[in-house]
């Protein structure tokens, strides 16, 4: 099927390939679906609920029929368009949603069931019996849904994440998109231009078009070669930008490898964030299909996409090919075809006004109305005025519909394109995305001339908005022709039409829905699954609005279009998460430090999406236990460093940031001496504790805000909330500052010692005492420090600019070690807090209030403050509610477990007996023993009292005494000395 002279494919440079098993040849430059073509392979795919035989509809990213598999194991990928795949050595594909192969697929039969599998039919079939739906419908349709499969295996490719900044991005590289690009570079902007397809040109490769009196091929390689000349230039092909966002930020998806054997060390695809100070979308339009009966079988196709493959990859898609057309357009498939040498069986026209043939017989005034042959297609019928009926045999038809301009970009930003009469189609609304103008076939210019203008009149108003001299262009002469067709969505007629090619989506399910009272368009996709395919209804979704429209009695612009989202094209999962490979979901945050506690063996724990580390193994230990352990001793006896920087940290500035934190906080801040550190509470409306921490007054109207690592967030909201919505009439700012600053809290005897070898001006009891915080200078570097402690230790938290946090903790740990001590984990600070009653998100779960924690004096009276009211319920402040103590265990059992339950010592182990719950648990090197945290009934009344601790899930049963939850140093002695 290959044409002679035709095509930019390299036919030195053949390519043997895979397609269910079966070895064919292509050449260098083509794509799956033009090999395919070459080898006059028609039928390759089955559409998803009728298992119908599916061909290549299109040439492009639009495609909604031909979908394969490539690759197989780790590196199979489905859904694969057999038009943007382009071939390789060794090439494997497969096709797919059939079994056991694509000549005999057993599922096929559906379309046998067709008139039970209308429109709607889930939510009229598996409504009833309602047992059915959890033993029998779900778990057939989950085993039945979705199009190709998954291998199921980690995916072993990779995958990168990319930044770029220009000051014009263009999208699309036809006529208008190189002309828009060429006039803004000669003037000097920094310009991108992106192309998803693997060469530059546009529709230029696809057609027989001259530009100033040469070959429009010709002329787009010029204009790619002087663009690949300039600096300000950045060319990138296989690229296809997918969406528009704030501020003129574009994502576009690379396919980096996708065309290769091997990768050779490049990754698989690339994920960019173009951000441009101006864009200009060129991204051209799509040819619509017409609906009429069985105009789903392989050998129909678009009348541009058979143009496409004729001039770009030397293939004629049919020994005998017909067009189908209401158009002007059209007409020049067939004439290309009978230049080329191709059989043209002659063209159906729509119209009676149609142009007469050159070399070829024009059928006017009819429409195709039926085609036959089921694998591939062998005839087509067409039907007059009158009612005549006749046939042609044909084994390609080149049907045409008109033309969509591809507007989906300009949408992203909720914005509706409007209707243009003129040429029976949606263009984008001026503004629609901010500095973005849609110019040429995007914005219904169909004549090549009209492109040109419109892409050098576009890029000179955006070099006059960057502020850039502009430079008058000539721009050159080209076919402008007038844009003529009559309106043609669907062929009257019994049988089936079809819409969607994909989703098995007929006219008459449009009609349906409407007729169900399913007359929004967005309801009407959803019902009939319409435009809902991997096209995203690129090929369907206008003729369907039209087919609504008619049914409705509306008007196209009144019935509308569905919302157009991002992505423009399928976007892997793991390119949008590239850097992640192997991974959660959650984002990974890591601390300064991270390096640092990695190379010393740390092993890494979640906290609030941070990591941080759970200990520092030494050489001999065995257990993380003995690691603790140590841990806990160099607190309690020398000096430890534990990174804490994953605590929130917020900046709150103004006149009125005193009386804010009065609001927010439970206790008085407004009172706060400026250098000094006081610990609050912040409740909820509800009166239940939302978090605590400490905050700092660094000057008159200057506070830093310490919060816990998991509600930092959470607590940001809820300032910001109070700020904007309870108290507007303050005059406060805030700012989160958690990234900028990295903070170390250096605890233990030895701990002043530490600091003072590294500080300017040194510290000591007097000018710097309990719960101080002021400026410091770390050997030059200007920080902050704070005299505060979560150990119960001697200790304060030092913070400098992010920029030097590895480096600071690299010189504390090692002065630390040579004065007996080291770095500290997660695991031993919880040890540490927990020896001195010390509260976290353990504690403060969101059902505890603050007389819960025995932290009711802290709700002061002098004021009011969120949530205090609430607070004060007298449920709330009952006897017997669960209150925080202290548990050590006295039994035999020394073992304690966080989630186990307290009951009395006579009581049977069940729900109904339980008297309350462990929190927190650990074993203290201090006391040789288990200690924890928990909550008990009437808690602080039953100090001494022995309970039984019973943990079903883990079979423990310990004897334990409840006590008062500060287990060392209750006189707070060590932490003021």
């Amino acid at each position: 099927m290959r044409v002679a002279g035709k095509g930019l494919v390299d036919c030195s440079k053949p390519l043997r390939f895979l397609f269910d098993g079966t070895s064919y040849q292509g050449f260098e430059g083509d794509t799956l679906a033009s090999a395919l073509l070459a080898n006059d392979v028609k039928m390759v795919a089955r559409s998803f609920k009728y298992h119908r035989p599916r061909g290549i509809v299109g040439a492009g990213s639009e495609e909604a029929g031909a979908l394969v598999t490539v690759g197989s194991g780790a590196h199979q990928d489905p859904n694969v368009r057999a038009t943007v795949q382009e071939i390789y050595e060794g090439l494997s594909a497969q096709s797919q949603n059939r079994w056991p192969s694509l000549g005999f697929d057993i599922l096929s039969v559906n379309d046998l069931a067709a008139p039970f599998l209308g429109a709607g039919f889930y939510y009229k079939t598996f409504m009833w019996p309602k047992a059915f739906w959890e033993k029998l419908y779900e778990p057939v349709i989950r085993r039945s849904a979705g199009i190709g499969a998954l291998s199921g295996l980690s995916n072993a490719d990779r995958y990168e994440k990319a930044f770029a900044f220009c000051d014009l991005l263009v999208i699309g590289s036809g006529p208008s998109g190189l002309m828009a690009a060429l006039t803004a570079a000669r003037a000097g902007a920094d310009v991108i231009l992106c192309e998803e397809d693997s060469v530059f040109g546009g529709r230029l490769n696809g057609e027989s078009l001259e530009i100033a009196e040469t070959s429009g091929q010709d002329w787009g390689t010029a204009a790619i070669a002087e663009l690949s000349s300039m600096d300000n230039v950045r060319l990138m092909s296989r690229t296809s930008v997918t969406g528009a966002y704030d501020q003129g930020t574009y994502g576009a998806l690379e396919r980096v490898s996708h065309h290769m054997t091997q990768a050779q060390g490049k990754p698989l695809e690339t994920f960019w964030r173009i951000v441009a100070k101006r864009a200009i979308l060129a991204a051209g339009a799509i040819e619509r299909p017409v609906a009429f009966r069985n105009n789903d079988r392989p050998g129909i196709m678009t009348a541009a996409a058979v143009r496409t493959y004729l001039h770009r990859y030397g293939v004629a898609p049919g020994k005998a090919v017909t067009v189908f057309a209401n158009n002007d357009d059209a007409h020049r498939t067939a004439k290309d075809l009978v230049a080329a040498g191709v059989h043209v069986a002659g063209v159906i026209d729509t119209r009676t006004d149609a142009p007469d043939g050159q070399g070829y017989p024009v059928y006017k005034g009819a429409e195709v109305c039926d085609s036959a042959g089921r694998r591939a297609l062998e005839s087509v019928s067409f039907r007059y005025a009158d009612g005549r009926v006749d046939k042609l045999q044909t084994d390609c038809l080149a049907m045409s519909g008109g033309w969509n301009p591809t507007v989906h970009l300009t949408c992203h930003m909720n914005g509706r394109p409007k209707w243009d009469g003129s040429i029976q189609s949606f263009v984008p609304t001026e503004g629609m995305v901010a500095g973005l103008e849609a110019v040429g076939a995007c914005n219904g210019a169909f004549s090549t001339h009209a492109a040109l203008l419109q892409g050098n009149a576009a890029a000179l108003t955006a070099l006059g908005d960057l502020g850039l001299k502009t430079i008058a262009q000539d721009v050159p002469d080209a076919e402008d022709a007038p844009y003529r067709l009559k309106p043609l969505w669907a062929v009257k007629g019994k049988g089936r039409a079809w819409l969607d090619f994909q989703n098995d989506v007929t006219v008459k399910d449009v009609k349906m829905a409407a007729q169900e009272n399913f007359r929004s368009v967005e309801h009407m996709k959803r019902y009939t699954t319409q435009g809902m395919a991997p096209d995203q209804g690129k090929n369907s979704n206008v003729a369907a609005l039209a087919v609504l429209a008619d049914a409705t009695g509306r008007g196209i612009p009144e019935t509308g279009t569905t919302t157009f989202r991002p992505p423009f094209v399928p976007v892997s999962i793991a390119s949008l998460g590239a850097g992640a490979q192997g991974k959660g979901f959650a984002p990974e945050r890591f601390t300064t430090s991270h390096t640092a506690s990695v190379e010393r063996g740390a092993p890494m724990i979640e906290a609030g999406l941070w990591y941080r580390p759970s200990y520092f193994p030494a050489t001999g230990e065995k257990t993380w236990r003995e690691s603790c352990d140590r841990e806990v001793g160099y607190v309690r006896n020398a000096v430890g460093v534990c990174d804490v920087s994953t605590l929130g940290k917020i900046d709150i500035q103004g006149p009125d940031a005193g009386a804010f934190l009065d609001f927010v906080y439970t206790n008085m801040f407004s009172t706060l001496k400026v250098g000094r550190t006081r610990y609050g509470l912040m409740l909820r409306e509800d009166g239940t504790v939302m978090d605590d921490g400490t905050t700092a007054r660094l000057g008159e109207s200057h506070y830093v805000m310490t919060t816990t690592t998991a509600a930092a967030g959470p607590v940001m909201r809820h300032l910001e909330y109070v700020k904007q919505c309870l108290r507007p009439d303050l005059d406060v700012n805030l700012v989160s500052v958690t990234e900028q600053w990295a903070q170390f809290a250096v605890a233990g005897p030895k701990s002043r010692d530490l600091l003072n070898g590294l500080l300017d001006t040194k510290i000591d009891n007097e000018n710097w005492p309990f719960m101080a915080c002021g400026t410091v200078s770390a050997l030059g570097v200007e920080g902050r420090l704070f005299r505060i402690s979560f150990s119960g230790e001697h200790a304060y938290e030092v913070a400098v600019p992010a920029r030097y946090g590895d480096s600071l903790f690299r010189t504390l740990t090692s002065r630390a070690e040579a004065m007996g001590g080291g770095a500290y984990g997660m695991e031993a600070l919880n040890v540490l807090r927990i020896e001195k009653g010390f509260i976290t998100h353990s504690e403060i779960h969101g059902r505890t209030n603050a007389f819960d924690i025995g932290m009711e004096r802290m709700v002061s009276q002098k004021k009011d403050c969120i949530g205090k009211t609430m607070s004060e319920r007298p449920g709330l402040t009952d006897p017997e509610r669960e209150q925080l103590v202290g548990v050590k265990p006295i039994g035999p059992v020394k073992q304690l477990t966080a989630g186990s339950f307290l009951f009395k010592s006579e009581d049977s182990a069940v729900r109904e007996n339980a008297q309350g719950y462990m929190t927190s648990v650990g074993f203290s090197p201090e006391f040789g023993t288990f200690i924890g945290l928990g909550f008990l009934s009437n808690g602080r009344a039953r100090h001494g009292e022995q309970m039984l601790m019973v943990d079903h899930l883990r079979d423990v049963v310990a004897r334990v005494e409840i006590c008062d939850p500060v287990f060392f140093d209750p006189e707070g002695g060590r932490v003021r000395g």
